[in-house]
């Protein structure tokens, strides 16, 4: 039996990798848990210190299909290039090279205006993708 799973991101800003990476996806960042207008109102009724409000940030996929994204607030800085990265699906594999292109192009602009970086595009005569970094540095294609 498959076990369901969350992605956890090493960040220096947990809240906004939360707020990027919810947009780029079409998901929500997470909401505080019943009961609770915001976060902050909640770590203070479960005692959380004021010090460590910010050290996490979800965002989640607001028809509770897809992995939750967890960004969990880290001292140092991305060193090295991700041993795992995102690739986001924006084409339909039927479609032309062309077509994909352009959607994938598309989707890239979006991104950038969010605070994504356009690395490289890379393909071949049966596929095409866009390398890009996300607003701390962390690797993603879309394709």
């Amino acid at each position: 039996m498959a076990k369901p799973f969350q992605i956890t991101f090493d960040a220096h800003d947990a809240a906004a990798q939360a707020t990027f990476w919810a947009e780029a996806l079409g998901y929500i960042v997470q909401p505080p848990p019943e009961g609770f207008s915001t976060w902050e109102e909640f770590a203070r009724a479960v005692g959380i210190p004021e010090e460590e409000w910010g050290n996490l940030a979800a965002a989640v996929d607001p028809d509770g299909v897809q992995p939750r994204l967890l960004f969990a607030r880290v001292p140092e800085g991305k060193a090295v290039k991700n041993r795992v990265h995102l690739d986001v699906n924006v084409t339909d594999p039927s479609t032309t090279l062309d077509a994909r292109r352009t959607t994938i192009d598309t989707e890239v602009e979006r991104l950038v205006t969010l605070g994504a970086t356009k690395v490289e595009d890379r393909g071949d005569t049966t596929h095409t993708w866009t390398v890009m970094v996300d607003p701390e540095g962390n690797e993603f294609c879309v394709q």
